[in-house]
């Protein structure tokens, strides 16, 4: 998906460029999103900062094989990034990731659901069997997103970054039931 675009009824899914550290940085850069993310990634300290991160992530997405790679989302209406998504290798295992992060100030308004079910759809389309979720026991927005997207409860592990997470998987199979058409 490095050239491809997934659109929505309302969100753009697309590569990230440098133009977008500011809205990154209100992203990875917020305490209320940096506090869940697992320790790959800390909270963002600059906007430049930012904007190298942006760089790497632009440096690295070719060479990653399909599905992984990481993305921003921007509203359609206003052109406006408010988040990103991404899917990449959960460490140890050869599992794959899902993830999604969203502006503080875009919360609460099915965003990262409607972005995620875009980029679940995409990503199994691509021969991949599964994804997985993992989230912080107290990271309520996380675990309810991952209800809404159909997916799993999968259980509790310690094998992920060394937290202790909540584990949640979708397969090519609960699409049907998952993401409406």
């Amino acid at each position: 998906m490095t050239t491809t675009v997934l659109t929505t009824d309302r969100l753009t899914i697309r590569g990230w460029t440098a133009e977008d550290a500011a809205s990154a940085f209100a992203i990875y850069g917020s305490p209320e999103v940096a506090r869940w993310l697992t320790p790959v990634m800390e909270q963002v300290s600059t906007i430049e900062a930012m904007r190298t991160t942006l760089q790497a992530w632009q440096q690295a997405q070719p060479d990653l094989m399909p599905p992984q790679g990481r993305w921003a989302v921007e509203r359609t209406d206003d052109r406006a990034v408010i988040g990103g998504v991404s899917i990449r290798l959960l460490p140890p295992a050869d599992d794959l990731e899902l993830s999604w992060h969203l502006n503080p100030g875009a919360w609460a308004r099915g965003y990262a659901t409607e972005a995620a079910r875009a980029l679940i759809a995409w990503a199994l389309a691509q021969d991949v069997d599964e994804l997985f979720a993992v989230a912080r026991p107290n990271n309520v927005r996380a675990i309810g997103t991952a209800q809404r997207l159909g997916m799993q409860w999968v259980g509790e592990t310690t094998k992920y970054y060394g937290l202790r997470l909540q584990v949640y998987r979708i397969r090519t199979g609960d699409l049907s039931e998952s993401i409406p058409s």
